[in-house]
């Protein structure tokens, strides 16, 4: 069984399309509309993430103890990318052991996003 997928609800597509394009750097796989409602599949790899906006559920909200978590090749110039681009560090960075290293920031929904470097 593969996992295809994690949808997201969201109250604002555009802001939740730049954070997850411009700051965690996935491309749109696909994009649909329907009247009040708008789906983009953002991603490369075989998972993707789903963003759904629809204008009828105007309350979203997070599940606790979820985050989604990145690869990247360098903890240090990520951090520096999301101050630079205004960004606050929600909690970290962290070293659990030798060879990992992470960091939390909030996406614009309140949903926690982590990015970490394994070597």
């Amino acid at each position: 069984m593969d996992f295809k997928w994690i949808t997201l609800q969201v109250k604002d597509m555009q802001a939740s399309l730049c954070f997850y394009q411009k700051i965690v750097g996935l491309p749109i796989s696909a994009h649909i509309e329907a009247p009040g409602m708008e789906i983009y599949f953002l991603g490369e790899a075989q998972t993707k993430v789903e963003l759904i906006y629809n204008e009828a559920n105007k309350e979203v909200t997070m599940a606790r103890g979820v985050s989604l978590g990145f690869a990247v090749e360098n903890l240090d110039e990520m951090i520096s990318f999301v101050e630079k681009e205004g960004l606050k560090i929600h909690s970290g960075p962290f070293s659990p052991n030798p060879s990992t290293r992470f960091f939390y920031v909030l996406d614009p929904d309140g949903l926690k996003v982590q990015f970490v470097e394994q070597r």
